[in-house]
């Protein structure tokens, strides 16, 4: 019996109680027609991912309830709020299994019609057949299109996900694909995603040994690097090598604090950095006589608070490796010692075999990406003075130029003139990559293809070599590249005083016979 008004449960908003016997149900309209006992049948419109059985065995949903009486085919009544569904039945047991039963026979009847549909993907949809709509009952929402669930029907193939068999993208096009303006209205501004070619795997110790090896013994002698300072994405790429003789380290001496604040690069800065570990030369020989490596590069912070720049620190950890280990190469990444020639000359007469000073950019972008105590100019005469010192000969000279700025070609063309005039043999570009927000933005991610142009130029105007690519460094790989060249070089001289010899040597026979 439905509750007189003095039983009635205070509710925020309206409730209605109905016993309910549950005749037909559609579940894709949300209308299920229920017998109740008031004094006619009525068509409760309840959305069926809302109905849920309570523990006290009512249902209870939230919805819109709409009546339709059956002297009226409008809805006659409106309610929104919370309807409870009671049962006459005190036993729980006996409330709840009736009105599951009645709702998963409501539930299932649809389902079953679907799954003999002849629609092929739930993605596709196809208008109804004339069985499907006639078998139904007739509702306010039987025009309305019924919303598609992938559960409905059989699930399409991966194949069907998968773009067209066609070639693979350029990189220009590529680029292009990447970039994208994010922001909101009137504040948008363009963004482009890393590409694919500046991604490397991340490094660990457990995969290579040589890796493991450098970085525990780094830790144990207070030693620092510039591929750890700088964060180089190759360190793993050159601490292993492709083995053991051909893996390259780049110690960085006189600590890990720069005097100098060049906004592309992450070493931490300081006007007063600490002293000089004396007894640093000592372990960096130690250390790399131990590791067994074929190469090597010695780079440093800028210290402009010490009188002599760090030049007799850094030759002298010079002498300390090649009193270690005579085979080893050494290459000497110097600053430009505030352009102090003498200081150049001492770390050049130190017996190193390749002198680097980086010009890092193209003339007109120094001033904007180096520290304003470096110029072009100063970094040209330093690299001068080198081959004056040692010869053309006795010495390999090498620069950097990083690519990304925003320099032009004509600038590059300008930059790689200026460095053969001075005798440069070798030169690296590289894609620039911005460590931190408070660093230059990148404004180009410059494709391999177009490394590989810059590569081919830069030997065309008479570099001994060039390592060109996204990822390379002034030392990335400098040990495999340089043994590389040298060897095919020597090869060629071999080559030459051989056939010149031969030529030689009938000469002299045919002049015998002739006498």
């Amino acid at each position: 019996m439905l509750p007189t008004n003095k039983c009635q449960v205070p509710q925020p908003k309206p409730i209605m109680y109905l016993r309910p016997t549950i005749l037909c149900g559609n579940p894709s309209s949300s209308t299920f027609l229920i017998q109740s006992s008031c004094h006619h049948e009525s068509h409760m419109r309840i959305p069926r991912p809302c109905v849920r059985l309570a523990p006290c065995g009512y249902v209870r949903a939230k919805f819109c309830l709409s009546i339709i009486s059956p002297h009226s085919q409008v809805p006659s009544t409106t309610k929104s709020g919370i309807v409870i569904m009671a049962s006459s039945v005190p036993c729980l047991q006996r409330l709840q299994a009736p009105v599951r039963r009645s709702l998963a026979r409501a539930v299932a009847a649809p389902l079953v019609n679907s799954a003999s549909s002849s629609r092929t993907y739930a993605t596709i949809p196809t208008p109804p057949s004339s069985s499907s709509s006639t078998s139904q009952p007739s509702s306010p929402s039987a025009s309305k299109p019924r919303p598609t669930y992938f559960k409905d029907t059989s699930v399409a193939p991966f194949s069907e996900f998968l773009p067209d068999a066609s070639a693979p993208l350029t990189p220009s096009e590529a680029y292009t694909l990447r970039t994208a303006e994010v922001g909101p209205a009137g504040r948008k501004r363009t963004i482009t995603r890393l590409p694919e070619w500046l991604k490397t795997p991340i490094p660990t110790a457990g995969k290579n040994a040589n890796f493991a090896k450098i970085k525990a013994d780094l830790r144990g002698l207070n030693l620092h690097t510039v591929c750890e300072e700088a964060r180089c994405p190759n360190i793993g790429e050159c601490w292993g090598g492709s083995n053991k003789a051909a893996a390259t380290a780049t110690i960085m001496l006189m600590g890990d604090t720069c005097t100098r604040g060049c906004r592309f690069c992450s070493v931490k800065t300081s006007r007063a950095p600490p002293p000089l570990d004396p007894h640093e030369p000592e372990h960096t020989a130690e250390a790399l006589a131990r590791w067994g490596l074929g190469y090597v590069v010695l780079t440093s912070v800028d210290r402009d608070d010490l009188a002599d720049g760090g030049a007799r620190h850094f030759a002298e950890t010079i002498r300390k490796i090649k009193q270690k280990k005579p085979t080893l190469l050494v290459e000497a990444l110097t600053g430009d010692f505030a352009g102090d020639l003498d200081m150049v000359r001492i770390v050049a007469e130190s017996g190193l075999d390749v002198y680097a000073h980086n010009v890092e950019t193209v003339e007109n972008l120094t001033p904007y990406v180096r520290d304003r105590k470096a110029t072009f100019r100063q970094s040209l005469a330093v690299l001068e003075h080198v081959k004056k010192v040692r010869g053309q000969e006795g010495i390999i000279t090498k620069t950097s130029i990083m690519l990304g700025l925003g320099e032009t070609e004509d600038e590059i063309w300008e930059a790689l003139r200026e460095l053969r005039k001075v005798d440069v043999d070798v030169v690296t570009f590289g894609q620039y990559m911005r460590p931190t927000k408070r660093h230059l933005k990148v404004e180009k991610y410059v494709t391999p293809d177009e490394f590989e142009l810059w590569r081919q130029r830069a030997l065309d105007l008479g570099f001994l070599y060039c390592a060109s690519g996204p990822l390379v460094r002034s030392s990335y790989k400098a040990g495999e590249a340089f043994i590389e060249n040298v060897l095919r070089k020597r090869a060629e001289e071999k080559a030459m005083s051989a056939s010149s010899l031969g030529q030689s040597v009938a000469v002299e026979e045919g002049s015998r016979e002739s006498l």
